[in-house]
């Protein structure tokens, strides 16, 4: 079972990050924002599945459970000569994902508490100099603007900022920050493919409110002027529908570029190609494991 463990818990993450880091960029954002992400839950799931299993067979080897379920420990154990040290960490890991897993789940649920769902949706002025725009997720949702945001922006500039946090509630991107987080909750090296789930979700919102506004450029005039006025500043969405950072310069480079061809296929197939095959070997793992138990019995 080690070569399980090494494809789907040390090998497969990596490598997601790799092919996201080379691909992300080359497919529509709102469509790789949706393959990254899911591909990077499958992964993640599969790595907790492979450790799951790991961590049985850590728990099989002993022999006082061997004895009490009636299967030879001695037979568990040799299967993993040479490499007695992996169940037993990934009984470790398995614990610590699952713990992390769980933090990052109940601070989500305590976060969408708090989103109203008695009052009617759509735009919520706030009497605050602070220079801040977020869309709160819901049914319906709201798009929250202070005074001080409102302020600095032209007509036309708030009504791209509106449109482009409108865009983030019509696309639901808070349910792909989620995930991606609970993804990176549970196998830290995917961190930065959560980071980037963030920056595709703002290009696809991008992309949309300009497509809806029909001017790329004032959009892009919007994003600089609530970028610079929110500089220095500590707040961020807490659900990342609508975090005022990013990587706006390129955020921006983006909009002032026509919009690009989509890119074939195949570029979005990678991801989940990687995913898939963490799928497989972790199926062989779960036959392994019980092909190894059966024999453990007789």
């Amino acid at each position: 079972m080690f070569d399980h463990f090494l494809w789907s818990v040390v090998v497969v993450p990596p490598l997601a990050v790799l092919i996201v880091r080379l691909l992300a960029d080359r497919i529509a954002p709102g469509r790789a924002a949706f393959v990254v992400t899911w591909s990077a839950v499958v992964v993640a799931a599969t790595s907790m599945i492979n450790l799951l299993l790991l961590a049985a067979h850590a728990l099989a080897q002993i022999p006082a459970i061997g004895h009490l379920f009636g299967w030879s420990a001695a037979v568990v154990a040799a299967d993993t000569a040479g490499v007695e040290w992996v169940p037993w960490l990934s009984l470790a890991l398995f614990s610590g994902a699952i713990v992390s897993v769980c933090r990052r789940w109940r601070r989500q649920r305590k976060i969408l508490a708090m989103v109203p769902v008695d009052e009617a949706g759509g735009l919520v002025v706030l009497p605050d100099e602070a220079p801040r725009a977020f869309a709160v997720p819901g049914d319906p949702g709201h798009v929250v603007v202070t005074t001080g945001m409102r302020g600095l922006l032209t007509d036309q500039q708030f009504e791209a900022l509106l449109a482009h946090e409108n865009a983030h509630l019509a696309e639901r991107h808070h349910r792909l920050a989620r995930a991606a987080e609970l993804a990176v909750a549970a196998h830290p090296a995917l961190w930065w493919v959560g980071k980037h789930v963030d920056y595709l979700i703002e290009r696809a919102a991008d992309e949309r409110a300009a497509a809806d506004l029909g001017s790329r450029r004032t959009l892009a005039h919007a994003i600089g002027v609530a970028a610079l006025a929110g500089a220095g500043s500590s707040f961020a969405a807490a659900l990342h529908a609508a975090v005022p950072g990013g990587v706006v310069p390129r955020r921006v480079a983006h909009l002032l570029r026509p919009q690009p061809r989509a890119a074939p296929a195949a570029f979005v197939l990678l991801p989940a190609l990687i995913a898939l095959s963490s799928v497989v070997w972790t199926g062989e793992a779960t036959l392994d494991l019980i092909e190894l138990m059966v024999s453990a019995w007789r």
